[in-house]
């Protein structure tokens, strides 16, 4: 039995510092490969990841996000790289697919040694004229809903420690 995914799974951390460093193009391509391979409802694929790595973009989102948080700080911790995971609106499992995709992307980070981070509100940031002004300028066009930014870079300082489960997480009908 092949016991690395599990593993993965247990060890993997949010990271919220992150080196300047930039991540090599072959690594971020295989970290994008895997979230293209997460599950969808009945397989409409109705998620799309916008690879972030120009500096200048990557900013522009960050003051766009923090923002919506109501703060002046980077919301993405200094990481050199975004993934945003976009969903098709009418699809309607597009909430779930675009979360499955985050999943494969943060797991095929840490398995290839790359910090990483789920950010938070790509709903609201794509939502806005300034949103809809950069998937145009992209030439993305349709309904999406921004599910998430996935951070990525090398970490900086310590990986984060795993925390214990909480109790009462299962319930066993048997």
């Amino acid at each position: 039995m092949n016991t690395d995914l599990l593993t993965l799974m247990e060890t993997r951390r949010s990271v919220r510092s992150f080196k300047p460093d930039m991540i090599p193009s072959d690594v971020i391509d295989q970290i994008i490969k895997a979230g293209t391979y997460a599950a969808t409802g009945m397989n409409r694929q109705s998620p799309i990841i916008i690879a972030v790595t120009n500096k200048k973009m990557r900013d522009r989102l960050s003051r766009m996000n923090a923002k919506i948080m109501g703060s002046d700080k980077d919301p993405f911790y200094g990481a050199p790289v975004v993934l945003i995971v976009l969903a098709k609106k009418e699809a309607p499992t597009h909430v779930y697919d675009g979360s499955l995709v985050m999943g494969n992307l943060m797991l095929a980070a840490h398995a290839l040694d790359i910090g990483s981070c789920w950010i938070h509100r790509a709903k609201e940031e794509f939502e806005s004229a300034e949103g809809q002004e950069i998937l145009k300028d992209l030439g993305i066009e349709g309904e999406y809903e921004g599910i998430g930014h996935c951070v990525l870079g090398y970490v900086d300082g310590e990986y984060p420690a795993t925390h214990p489960r909480k109790d009462n997480w299962v319930y066993y009908v048997k």
